[in-house]
């Protein structure tokens, strides 16, 4: 290998992104956090590196084993780089902004980095565009997160959008009723999220087994999905957290009625600190998820708690589901021209690259610098036409 190439070489999932991919990405964030601000939503930015502790309290604690870790040199504490933005939130929230009034409504974008990537995302470093509403327990606040983050991405053109709606406490509180626990209830809660019925058959017996069985059938269009919920006749913290999605539904229906809603009764990977009603965004013919969130308690420094919902999009995949952006108007000014028409054009909207040396071949050096117009004697010219 060269030193050229050595010097190109990244490690694993991680990438440098040019231009105009970046000022693209860069767009898009934006236009993504203008949209949370419009609702109330007020931006904050946490630092890339925190406290090790600090970083994993609360819901960052499933966050363990994606975080780097390295040793601070002032203190000598463990630090750790942020893997998710959504725990630095909540402290803050439940630090600083401890004495604001509730609901607390904030949004963000940064970037994190993974000790791993995944399969549908092998991207170690990526950025990430969320929102948070803490200290609300109604329905209308997860509600209003997800039909948040659907006006945001429909807003900056992303189509066919669809929500999978889930419940991850739903199992838990029918295998507490059932008395499952220990190796078996984990065992179980992986069998359910394989969809296996032979071993869910395998661990449950007596009347527990026909219910669970059933409920693997619980994923699917969301209104069909739920009038087959009502039939399994669901008792005590089942029977709420049905109701919950039940009200969600019905909430999000009467402002996004065609939009394509889907539930999933028993999934639980990926939402394993969430505490309620969670969701995954989709976009038809885009690979991965555009982004994920739901119900989770945030922990202030005292231990008390308080729920909070919320939604964290990834923006590798996002910008996947958009079109490519439009190039901007292009014009080159030849060595000389002057400043105030170039002042005058960028008012317009073009984008000018001067000449910095007299040209032999001014149109050639406009070709070269990717113009296809030129400004001669203070008249835009495609190129070629000109003379």
């Amino acid at each position: 290998m060269s030193k050229q190439n050595e010097k190109a070489l990244l490690p694993a999932g991680l990438q440098d992104v040019l231009f105009p991919a970046a000022a693209h990405e860069a767009d898009v964030t934006e236009r993504l956090v203008h949209s949370f601000a419009l609702a109330g939503y007020g931006r904050i930015k946490t630092p890339l590196l925190e406290f090790e502790k600090a970083l994993l309290s609360g819901a960052g604690e499933s966050l363990s084993q994606q975080i780097f870790r390295l040793m601070d040199p002032v203190s000598h504490h463990m630090m750790g780089l942020r893997a998710d933005i959504t725990p630095q939130v909540a402290r803050v929230a439940s630090t600083r902004l401890l004495n604001q009034p509730r609901p607390l409504r904030l949004c963000y974008a940064g970037e994190v980095l993974q000790v791993r990537g995944s399969q549908l995302r092998p991207e170690r470093q990526f950025r990430q565009v969320g929102a948070e509403l803490i200290g609300a327990t109604q329905a209308e606040a997860d509600a209003e997160v997800i039909l948040q983050a659907v006006a945001a991405l429909e807003g900056v053109g992303v189509k066919d959008l669809s929500v999978d709606i889930n419940m991850p406490t739903l199992v838990s509180a029918v295998m507490a009723a059932e008395g499952i626990e220990g190796e078996t209830a984990k065992s179980l809660r992986e069998a359910l999220d394989r969809k296996d019925a032979a071993e869910v058959a395998k661990l449950v017996d007596g009347s527990g087994r026909e219910l669970f069985l059933a409920l693997l059938k619980t994923a699917g269009p969301a209104e069909s999905i739920l009038a087959y919920a009502e039939s399994l006749k669901l008792t005590g913290d089942a029977r709420v957290a049905l109701d919950r999605v039940a009200q969600v539904v019905a909430l999000i229906r009467s402002v996004e009625p065609e939009l394509s809603l889907t539930v999933d009764l028993v999934e639980h990977r990926g939402f394993e600190y969430h505490t309620g009603l969670s969701f995954i965004f989709f976009a038809r013919s885009v690979r991965g998820e555009l982004g994920r969130g739901g119900r989770y308690d945030s922990v202030a420094a005292d231990e008390t708690t308080e729920s909070a919902t919320g939604f964290t999009l990834y923006m590798d995949t996002v910008l996947r589901a958009l079109p490519q952006p439009k190039q901007p108007r292009r014009i080159y000014l030849p060595y000389g021209t002057r400043h105030e028409d170039g002042v005058a054009l960028r008012a317009q909207g073009w984008v000018t690259i001067t000449g910095l040396k007299a040209e032999d071949d001014a149109r050639e050096e406009a070709r070269k610098q990717g113009c296809d117009r030129i400004l001669v004697d203070g008249h835009v010219n495609e190129i070629g036409t000109e003379g």
